[in-house]
């Protein structure tokens, strides 16, 4: 992954004056539509091309073509089949080609090693699935008739806007095209949005970056040298990391978006507080979830079919889902970790449920268990998820089942009941009443908004003082 520029970063100052100087601007042109969404994209546009402006180049070529090919498939009474296939073999072509070429070379070249197919070095463009299924997704809609074309300075705005163009969420086109057609408000949220980029910055800055530095980096880093009570802390410590650290990138990104009058759908529920596999991903990044459902998944056949032929769909969407998140056979395994276990929760549920009568709810009794079952093959299959080879994820495990609590070394964590803490407070609030976010919606709206932007910048300069380094969202490589 490239190292990342501050503007892309969110928790900066650079990011801060950048923010600053487009919500001037949007305030001013708020009630002008063709000058707001110009400036919009030329402000998203500074933002990708921050980083390198080469990228811009493939995000101007995606808008152009996808504008093209909706508007192609929505007027043709003939081949609009073959037009949206080509569409998306276009989009998948691109995707393929920065993020999987370099690892199909390598697969080939492992597996046939007298091949010594030629590699050619390519850097992956910053957030370029997600864009990419934003992309897939407009015009396969189109295609089903669940949206017009938009024109293409929508579509430009659409496909660009900075909050969520780097890391999601994957904002579909019918859910953001007919915000776009309205007047843009004059007053948002402003209690909700302080309270998203407040807490974002919070799990992001302060809860993963902590413990990425104190437990993941040096434990996974060197598994061969962990106890096996650092392994089971590094474990949990990465799955707390990735939650913050993602869902605090999402949350900034709604309250940015709501600063600016637009609202995007929710990503994240709560997921550690999941009894299944399946309820998971309906908390997890519940924007992929849903993609992968509605464009894969169902067309794949979904559950029409027989038993086997739902699990094989089960599968085969986690399978490449997993290869979604990166261009490596560990993250193939951990999408396969996942289908396979929400193809066997799909067995027990039919070999539970009788023929002739209603499904039986899970007895209220086994919550714990289930809980415990389900939380730990998420946080195992994150081991995969985490490490860049086999080997490193097969060490790591090992020193999970060693029973060696000491080693007679140096440890890899110098003071462990800190991150315990953490991990434990930060399990602890996904069980906290849905309601809470709401009051504080309630008491902050009562705020005058000068106010409100005060206590966000003094919020902001505590979480400034009391941070480690910021670093690059988990997210930006995918």
């Amino acid at each position: 992954m490239p190292t990342c520029a501050p503007l892309v970063l969110f928790p900066t100052f650079t990011f801060a004056v950048f923010f600053f100087v487009v919500f001037t601007g949007h305030v001013l042109l708020r009630g002008i539509p063709v000058a707001w969404k110009t400036a919009m994209i030329v402000a998203s546009f500074v933002f990708y091309g921050w980083l390198d402006w080469g990228f811009t180049a493939l995000l101007a070529l995606s808008i152009i073509g996808n504008a093209g090919a909706a508007h192609l498939v929505h007027r043709a009474t003939r081949f609009r089949t073959p037009i949206v296939a080509a569409s998306v073999a276009a989009n998948l072509g691109v995707l393929g080609y920065f993020k999987y070429y370099g690892f199909l070379l390598e697969s080939l070249n492992d597996l046939l090693p007298s091949a010594n197919l030629p590699f050619v070095e390519t850097v992956l463009p910053l957030g370029i699935s997600f864009f990419t299924f934003q992309a897939l997704s407009y015009v396969i809609d189109v295609h089903r008739r669940k949206i017009e074309p938009a024109s293409i300075i929508d579509v430009a705005v659409y496909l660009s806007f900075f909050p969520q163009l780097v890391a999601g969420p994957i904002v579909r086109a019918t859910e953001l095209l007919p915000q776009l057609k309205r007047e843009i408000p004059d007053r948002v949220p402003a209690s909700e949005a302080v309270w998203l980029i407040g807490r974002g910055l919070f799990k992001k800055v302060v809860i993963a970056s902590y413990l990425a530095e104190s437990v993941v980096d040096p434990v996974f880093n060197a598994p061969e040298a962990a106890s096996s009570g650092e392994a089971f802390l590094a474990m949990y410590a990465f799955a707390i990391q990735i939650y913050a650290d993602f869902s605090g990138y999402t949350d900034i990104a709604i309250g940015l978006a709501l600063l600016l009058g637009f609202r995007f759908p929710q990503n994240f529920d709560n997921p550690y507080r999941s009894l299944s596999v399946q309820d998971f991903w309906r908390r997890w990044h519940m924007t992929l979830s849903r993609w992968l459902r509605d464009y894969l998944y169902i067309p794949l056949g979904g559950n029409r079919g027989s038993q086997l032929a739902t699990y094989r769909n089960l599968f085969a969407t986690m399978l490449l889902g997993g290869l979604w998140h990166g261009a490596s056979w560990t993250f193939v395994v951990w999408g396969a970790v996942h289908g396979l276990a929400l193809a066997v929760e799909r067995l027990w549920t039919a070999v539970r449920t009788p023929a002739d009568g209603p499904q039986r709810a899970p007895r209220p009794a086994l919550a714990p268990l289930r809980w415990l079952a389900t939380f730990h093959v998420v946080c195992i299959a994150w081991v995969l998820f985490h490490a860049d080879t086999f080997g490193l994820a097969s060490t790591f495990l090992s020193r999970l089942v060693a029973n060696e609590w000491t080693t007679g070394r140096t440890p890899l964590i110098e003071n462990p009941v800190v991150p315990v803490l953490v991990v434990i407070g930060a399990l602890a609030v996904q069980f906290l009443p849905r309601n809470i976010p709401q009051l504080f919606h309630q008491l902050n709206g009562r705020i005058a908004p000068s106010i409100q932007g005060l206590v966000l910048g003094v919020w902001i300069a505590f979480i400034v003082a009391i941070s480690p380094e910021v670093l690059p969202f988990i997210y930006f490589q995918f």
